[in-house]
């Protein structure tokens, strides 16, 4: 899982986002939810990036 130091710059609106102000959404497909979460621009909904979140 990625640290609370992450950040990630979203490609529609330009904004450099920290991990923990991300929007966090279910995932689409097949991915399960309980080890997967979509992380979107809390400024715009764009999605920044998919990151596992389960246990190793």
């Amino acid at each position: 899982m990625p640290s609370g130091d992450d950040t990630f710059e979203c490609e529609a609106c330009g904004a450099v986002v920290a991990f923990e102000d991300a929007r966090r959404t279910e995932t689409m497909g097949d991915l399960d939810p309980t080890k997967w979460q979509t992380l979107c621009c809390p400024h715009c909904g764009n999605r920044l990036k998919t990151v596992f979140v389960g246990d190793e």
